[in-house]
């Protein structure tokens, strides 16, 4: 979905015919152009972003020479893989924020999973996850990076265990919480809104510059905010910059500061002990 902003040109395409079935279903899902395994160069080159199946998992490229490497989501390798094992479990600030401790672990949901980074570490500690995605790039790519975590799980049994805590949903968070009941309220809401890029500069990942220009910005953040604390049962915890104000100038009970990020947790009640 994207919010006040010309949709980039997305085309699909695949690497080889094993792929192609699975091509042509995203492709007639999201109603986006296909192009055979050749790449077929003279229409991808009228592409801002080819989304690529690959033997590798399904990866968003660039068609600019010297852009940024390929986005995909590896949840059984690299950074993901080395903060499950030594992220400082239950010391992060991540964890802090949303009350994780040995007595208690939350059922959380994240209204704004992206590629899932910050709710694949709270399923490593232990919560159960609720992740709502949707912009339908974004969570193809989530999707499909749960999928072969998945199947990584079949010969890693902590692997498996954390994905089995992660249900994600291809939905719209305003209208997700409005029809929330009472009964189905979640212990903690998660949220992590998108806002507009900064300026270019050498701070400023091009990975993320182009997330930017694909995702756009949470115009209805504030909003976000405003339900999830009618909606949670114990608190609500806003991800911001550490520079940022806070979501829609409501001030949260506490703040846990890090050097480029913060959590602000709106404490709505005491928590199991």
């Amino acid at each position: 979905m994207w919010l006040n902003m010309p949709m980039p040109n997305i085309k699909i395409s695949y690497s080889s015919q094993n792929l192609k079935a699975d091509a042509e279903a995203l492709a007639a899902k999201l109603e986006l152009v296909l192009l055979g395994s050749s790449g077929d160069e003279k229409l991808s080159s009228k592409a801002d972003y080819l989304l690529k199946f690959k033997l590798d998992g399904l990866c968003l490229e660039s068609t600019r020479q010297g852009d940024h490497g390929p986005i995909r989501c590896d949840f059984d390798s690299g950074a993901n893989t080395h903060r499950r094992k030594y992220g400082g479990g239950n010391g992060q600030s991540i964890a802090k924020a949303v009350g994780v401790s040995g007595k208690f672990t939350p059922h959380v949901l994240d209204l704004t999973a992206g590629m899932g980074s910050d709710g694949f570490v709270l399923a490593t500690l232990g919560c159960q996850l609720i992740l709502l995605e949707r912009n339908s790039i974004v969570y193809s790519l989530l999707h499909d990076g749960l999928q072969r975590a998945n199947l990584a799980g079949m010969g890693d049994s902590a692997l498996a265990d954390v994905v089995a805590r992660i249900d994600l949903l291809e939905a719209d968070s305003l209208t997700y919480l409005q029809s929330l009941e009472p009964a189905q309220s979640p212990d903690v809401i998660y949220l992590d809104p998108m806002f507009p890029a900064r300026k270019k500069s050498a701070k400023v990942k091009k990975e993320m510059q182009a997330f930017h220009g694909i995702v756009g910005a949470d115009e209805d953040a504030a909003d976000l905010l405003a339900l999830a604390l009618q909606r949670a049962k114990y608190r609500v915890v806003v991800k911001r910059s550490a520079a940022a104000g806070h979501l829609g100038e409501i001030t949260p009970s506490y703040s846990l500061e890090g050097k480029t990020t913060r959590f602000d947790v709106y404490a709505l009640r005491k928590l199991p002990s």
